[in-house]
């Protein structure tokens, strides 16, 4: 069967009809492969971008929220336990909003995280011992609150818990979005050269054939050929074009967008890390310390994360490309200088022997640490909205560049194929 078939096409392949059949069959197939391959692979980068815009940055933007939230949870029960009993309600409510927060976004990551991996783990550790920790938690509360010495035990047992389990985990889990993140958005944006590469040759091999049927018949246009040269031009330059314009808008969202919302997370991070280990230094009172037991532990920890703040506000601001984004890190850092004078003021009055006017600059609600500390973290709040708009708006536009481009191309693919065979058939006719 294969030798008889051999045969009939060495037999066509001597006769100009055959040749005909044969190169108009040839062409067909490889524009309509133009158009698969160049439908198929668009298609795929298309739903990567969908990816970016509408899963991997929400989700990567949802773990740095429970870790912020894991985080101020555990400050502010170290705010609320130095109250003591004059707690006030908006600290309960804050820890209490904190802890709810970091559930609901808990479920929330669960649902759009396959089974298995590395988020999968971590989310399976964050939902084992936070219910642990908010009942250390609530020990340390109600001891502190019957006077009882074992209640700063028990806040620091849950600050270990907080610092070894639960917020490792929220950094894993953040560092394991933002790493699908980044492979999204590759993804999305990798040129579709083998579509490029078969259009090329396509219209290559089209003109070559409107070339051959000019120097054997004399006639300038094959309408046919013609047709399908356009179509298979068309949409190469839509390809090119439309997904120029996919890479433009993607590179914008990294690059005043992603970036900027990587640094001011971690931004945040630090803060928090400072103001916990500040509550914590006040709650110790030097009975933690660093391994060589030289320095008390919480503060060389708070000095550590401020130092990390400082610097992590300075790349955001060099990262900043307009008056909305720099001036919250403006005022980020004039609090941030004015946290670090209030918090020194602090420890000379403990090193004095005012404990309570040490604690009063530490909890207090005005002129105090935390009052920095809260015009910190809005300042950043802010300044991450915005490039939170910067970066959906970028992805948006170069994803929006694609639409429709998978099915204009097949379609068009179509058309060229539709071409060849009409512009084959009229040469033919005149054989007959």
């Amino acid at each position: 069967m294969w030798s008889q078939g051999r045969a009939t096409l060495r037999r066509a392949a001597t006769t100009e009809p055959g040749r005909l059949r044969i190169l108009g069959a040839l062409l067909a197939l490889l524009v309509l492969a133009f158009g698969a391959v160049t439908a198929f692979e668009v298609a795929y980068r298309s739903s990567y971008a969908d990816d970016v815009v509408d899963r991997s940055q929400p989700l990567s933007a949802d773990a740095a929220d429970i870790y912020r939230s894991l985080a101020d949870a555990d400050a502010t029960a170290a705010s609320g336990f130095l109250a003591g009993p004059q707690e006030t309600a908006e600290i309960r409510k804050r820890y209490t909003d904190d802890v709810t927060t970091a559930s609901r976004l808990l479920v929330k990551a669960a649902a759009h995280t396959g089974p298995d991996g590395t988020s999968a783990r971590e989310l399976a550790t964050l939902n084992e011992f936070l219910p642990r920790y908010t009942g250390l938690i609530e020990r340390a509360r109600a001891a502190n609150r019957q006077g009882l010495p074992l209640g700063g035990a028990y806040l620091r047992y849950a600050n270990q818990t907080m610092s070894t389990r639960l917020l490792p985990a929220a950094e894993r889990l953040y560092a394991a979005e933002t790493g699908r993140l980044h492979e999204d958005d590759d993804a999305a944006r990798t040129w579709p050269f083998l579509s490029i590469a078969l259009g090329v040759l396509a219209l290559a091999v089209l003109v070559w054939a409107q070339r051959r049927d000019y120097r054997r018949t004399n006639r300038v246009f094959n309408h046919g050929l013609l047709a399908a040269s356009a179509a298979t031009l068309a949409a190469l330059v839509w390809l090119a074009t439309g997904h120029g314009l996919a890479r433009a808008g993607l590179d914008d969202a990294r690059a005043h967008g992603q970036e900027s919302l990587q640094v001011l997370n971690q931004a945040r991070i630090n803060s928090l890390k400072a103001r916990a280990n500040e509550n914590l230094a006040v709650v110790a009172r030097g009975a933690v310390l660093t391994e060589d037991g030289k320095t008390d532990k919480y503060e060389a920890d708070y000095t550590s994360s401020m130092t990390a703040l400082t610097s992590d506000l300075k790349a955001a601001a060099r990262l900043a490309d307009d008056k909305a984004g720099g001036d919250p890190l403006t005022e980020a850092s004039k609090r941030t200088t004015e946290w670090r004078e209030r918090h020194q003021q602090a420890r000379t009055l403990d090193d004095e022997g005012d404990f309570t006017g040490a604690m009063n600059l530490i909890t207090g609600t005005a002129l105090s640490t935390g009052q920095s500390f809260d015009q910190v973290d809005a300042a950043l709040g802010r300044a991450l909205a915005h490039e939170q708009d910067e970066f959906t708006r970028a992805a948006d536009g170069g994803r929006n560049a694609l639409t429709g481009l998978p099915l204009g191309v097949a379609v068009l693919g179509v058309l060229a194929a539709a071409g060849v065979v009409v512009g084959g058939n009229r040469r033919l006719s005149e054989y007959r």
